[in-house]
């Protein structure tokens, strides 16, 4: 049986020890969801693969979202502590391969593995630290969680632009093993958690169920409107699968004896309206990180290269009331309208996005960025600790992962869904975001109104998830579990 929390955190100097871990963890795998932007024409030139180097990114996504669920269940199951750090030695054994690969298809696949890692890291971190503290201690920590993921958004652009100038593409992959071997004997020595006992049975064609519903709505926002048309069979062919998946996803787990997803959970209105609600605020995030540096390097006439810099309001807002807003709950003792207050002013700041013209100024956009980042902040972690609360400590690994995998989601339909929005609104506006410095003026407003638009559709998502925030119960943090 799991102990009690007080039990479980140990000694003051090893909660913060095992946070530090988990924290550097959370921030290594963030950060490699984003660190081949830059590097790509680079290694494209290396190793001579531009046909699919679309994959570099794919790959590891791919792989990190269909283990999410995996990793959440074995944790419940069999423990976290064990998972934790086979998560770590698997994510810097492919970082390894990844900077000594010779062709893309050896990259490709050692991203691939390197995804199997980092998909345990993003779930297991946040279901520890769920583990070792308190719930009002989680809202803190949830915060600070917040702030990394944040600064490993754009950081990670960043990272690997300045090592693949300066030292070599490779690097962007090797720098992982010092601070991960830190991450990995820190946890090794101090982390302690419970052990559990749970009847061994793997519900292994849920796992494929669900990994089939993501593979294809990977697919379908890597494919959709670049290399298929929108219209053509495999695009087509793809979203019915989902859906069928899904279908065939829900009747296995009603019948499995041990669910990799335990439907009931879905039974708790918190866990139901909380996992909905992820899924609308990834989608706006995704749509805010995707077309808001395209927007400034066609208002603000600033260059492709900087543009996950331009992100920097956007994530200053983030970190900061992510950081701020934990302290509140933790101080609360209550997280509702923390999180619906962060959801109005994220619904408030993408109706602003929607009313820049092609004269708004950086500035003026980027103070709008701020509004969105608070708002995005207030909410995020908040409702990682809503599901975690909620959830049954038995079940908790899972209800995390659900969380991982709702993100996912909304990423992944969010760029589909957003960039159809986009490509409708350019009408017969013939060009190049790569060259958006150098378009036409005369196709300049077409752009920018088509980038607009696209806010005008984040901004009623977002309130949907305002909406459904404010049928939250109004549930009150305990010192103990």
């Amino acid at each position: 049986m799991v102990s009690t929390i007080a039990q479980e955190a140990g000694p003051r100097r090893g909660l913060l020890l095992s946070m530090g871990s988990l924290l550097l963890c959370l921030f290594l795998a963030a950060v490699d969801q984003t660190v081949v932007a830059t590097a790509t024409p680079t290694i494209v030139r290396e190793l001579d693969g531009l046909e699919s180097v679309s994959w570099l990114v794919t790959a590891f996504s791919l792989t990190s979202g269909i283990v999410s669920p995996l990793y959440g269940k074995l944790s419940d199951m069999y423990g976290r502590r064990r998972l934790y750090l086979s998560a770590i030695a698997l994510f810097l054994l492919g970082s390894a391969l990844c900077g000594l690969a010779q062709t893309m298809a050896q990259l490709i696949a050692f991203r691939a593995f390197q995804g199997i890692g980092a998909g345990g890291l993003m779930v297991l971190t946040l279901a520890i630290s769920a583990d070792i503290a308190t719930p009002r201690e989680r809202a803190k920590f949830q915060g600070l969680f917040g702030a990394v993921t944040g600064v490993a958004a754009v950081l990670g652009p960043v990272i690997g632009g300045y090592l693949t100038e300066h030292i070599s593409w490779r690097w962007i992959f090797y720098i992982n093993l010092p601070l991960g071997a830190v991450a990995l004997a820190v946890a090794f020595a101090v982390l302690r958690l419970p052990r559990r006992t749970s009847p061994h049975r793997i519900d292994w064609p849920g796992a494929a169920l669900i990994s089939g519903v993501l593979t294809c709505l990977t697919l379908l926002a890597s494919w959709g409107g670049t290399t298929y048309a929108w219209s053509s069979p495999v695009v087509l062919g793809l979203g019915a699968g989902a859906v069928v998946l899904t279908g065939l996803f829900v009747l296995a787990e009603r019948t499995a004896k041990e669910p990799v997803l335990p439907l009931g959970l879905f039974r708790d209105r918190t866990f139901t309206i909380a996992t909905v609600t992820i899924v609308l605020v990834a989608t706006g995030m995704v749509g805010a990180a995707t077309f808001l540096p395209l927007y400034l390097q066609l208002a603000a006439g600033a260059s492709a290269s900087n543009s996950g810099l331009l992100l920097l309001p956007l994530m200053a807002g983030l970190i900061a009331s992510s950081a701020v807003a934990g302290r509140v709950v933790t101080r609360m003792g209550t997280y509702k309208w923390v999180v619906v207050t962060g959801a109005v002013l994220a619904t408030v700041a993408a109706f602003l996005f929607s009313t820049m013209e092609l004269g708004t100024g950086a500035v003026t956009a980027g103070l709008y960025m701020v509004v969105f980042g608070i708002g995005l902040g207030m909410v995020l972690q908040n409702l990682m600790l809503a599901v975690q609360v909620a959830a049954p400590a038995a079940d908790r690994g899972a209800a995390t992962s659900v969380v991982s995998f709702a993100r996912n989601v909304g990423g992944a339909v969010g760029v589909a869904v957003l960039g159809g929005v986009f490509s409708g609104g350019l009408g017969r506006a013939a060009l190049d975001s790569g060259s958006v410095g150098a378009m036409p003026e005369s196709v300049r407003p077409a752009f920018a109104e088509a980038i607009t638009g696209v806010f005008a559709w984040v901004s009623p998502i977002m309130l949907v998830g305002a909406v459904l925030l404010a049928f939250l119960p109004n549930v009150r943090l305990h010192r103990d579990t």
